[in-house]
């Protein structure tokens, strides 16, 4: 609908447009410079009133400019051209201020957003030792100028799309032009363009759209809070989508050894940093599988238990009137259900919750004889082991497989246990994350990136970008000197 030469008209226009919008403002005014009646236009609450105020209505009503332009006294930074009413009707919405002139057919739109945000803080599931401690906030504008300070290059490139036809969200695509590789780039943008929907409200939302597998357990984007930890990624070659009202930022391709890593891994020194990682991933295996073999071992093959271990055992047990899968699951789900409780509830009461509720519940069921002490130990290391994963997505994904696992292991015990991580292995090697093998480097074998895989190695020796990234530039570092002053 074009915009009419009348400002009555195109008042009522957009009256009709917003109605029941009470938060839709109409200044009525007469510019100084020309006499023209004008009307300028804003949606109360998301925009910055001080800017309008001083920058917009006070100069158009008190100062005289050059001829009939506004432009020439408007003192905000950003001012645009509108032509119709429906750009007009997104200007508005996104917080921008709308001027109207009598017997003018196109609208000048003034950057004047002020909308209520939070101030940057610690992220809250990303929690580092030495890192920063600054996290992403719900503006996109914010969070791609906090990632700048950390890669001020030329080459930092952003492609902007708008997703979503009721609640349209600015999703923006961050990459190293002259690293990223050009077909990653061209099917993440193909995905994000077939996108139709009403609104993208949050990361977890666009990711299932964009996701290779949305069947798999497996997360096949990192998501982070942390600008430290996207500009990383950036640097390696991946790509980074920031989407607007959400403080989480996207990153792929991802690999599943990605989800291991934490940004502390490169703050300490890398022998430390190897025996940690070492830790997850034998939490990774603790989590998947502990409840299963003891499932199994108590069903099936409890032959292999030393004979003081296995009394030990029977004896936990004999008041036990319940299957060892049924209390494996007692456990579990009682466990699942305290975690959540936690989350739910305040942060004070949410702690105290889940501390007091494990140690009452947990010694409860014990004296009652419903699961035994051995379950108890199983479970507690269990849910410990499922912490330890720096990732909150590949954690939770982590816990849910281990419910199929103890279900198999009921079936055929260590056998079952066996066939389940054949299967879990082959779905790992099989999945992609954009495109890419979501299991490398370890299949297919990309031995060059083995330096930053089960171990870190030292930083100096990394002179290339993971090669599982594609990246057109593969060199990052030269070879650096390792010697002091005296070597």
């Amino acid at each position: 609908m074009p915009i009419r030469d009348d400002i009555q008209t195109n008042v009522d226009l957009l009256r009709g447009l917003f109605t029941h919008t009470p938060d839709l403002i109409i200044r009525r005014f007469r510019i100084k410079t020309s006499g023209a009646l004008a009307a300028l236009v804003y949606m109360d609450e998301l925009t910055d009133r001080k800017a309008i105020n001083d920058n917009v209505l006070h100069p158009l009503m008190h100062e005289a400019g050059e001829g009939s332009e506004t432009d020439s006294i408007i003192t905000v930074g950003d001012v645009r051209r509108a032509f119709d009413m429906l750009q007009i009707e997104r200007a508005i919405l996104q917080g921008r201020s709308v001027l109207l002139v009598d017997g003018v057919r196109t609208a000048e739109v003034f950057d004047t957003q002020g909308w209520p945000q939070r101030a940057i803080e610690d992220p809250q599931l990303e929690a580092s030792i030495k890192g920063s401690h600054q996290g992403f906030v719900e503006t996109a504008t914010q969070n791609i100028a906090m990632i700048r300070r950390y890669i001020p290059d030329r080459e930092l490139k952003i492609k902007e799309f708008i997703v979503g036809k009721r609640g349209a969200t600015k999703v923006s695509v961050l990459y190293l032009a002259d690293v990223a590789n050009p077909e990653t780039l061209q099917e993440l943008e193909d995905r994000i363009a077939r996108i139709d929907v009403d609104a993208v409200l949050n990361t977890g939302e666009l990711e299932e759209f964009i996701e290779d597998n949305p069947y798999s357990p497996f997360p096949q984007f990192s998501t982070t809070e942390r600008p430290d930890a996207v500009a990383s990624h950036v640097l390696q070659g991946r790509l980074a989508v920031v989407i607007d009202r959400t403080p989480g930022v996207l990153i792929g391709p991802v690999s599943f050894i990605t989800f291991f890593q934490s940004v502390d891994d490169y703050n300490s020194r890398w022998q430390s940093s190897s025996f940690l990682r070492i830790i997850r991933f034998f939490a990774f295996f603790v989590t998947i599988l502990l409840p299963a073999i003891y499932i199994a071992v108590i069903s099936f093959n409890f032959e292999v238990i030393p004979l003081q271990l296995l009394l030990s055992v029977g004896t936990s047990r004999v008041d036990v009137p319940f299957t060892p899968l049924v209390e494996a699951l007692i456990m579990e789900l009682t466990l699942e259900m305290l975690k959540e409780a936690g989350i739910r509830l305040p942060a004070p009461i949410g702690q105290t919750v889940g501390i007091v509720g494990a140690i009452v519940i947990g010694q409860a069921t014990v004296q009652a004889g419903i699961v035994s002490n051995i379950m108890v130990i199983v479970v507690s290391l269990t849910a410990l082991a499922s912490f330890i994963v720096p990732n909150h997505d590949m954690s939770a994904a982590l816990r849910l497989i281990r419910f199929p696992m103890m279900l198999i292991a009921t079936f055929f015990g260590l056998v079952g246990v066996a066939i389940g991580l054949m299967v879990l292995l082959g779905h790992l090697i099989a999945l992609e994350s954009l495109g890419m093998p979501y299991f490398s480097p370890i299949s297919p074998m990309m031995f060059a990136d083995w330096k930053d895989a089960l171990i870190r190695m030292p930083l100096w020796k990394m002179n290339k970008r993971p090669v599982s990234t594609n990246p057109m530039q593969q060199i990052r570092q030269s070879t650096n000197d390792r010697k002091g002053d005296d070597g």
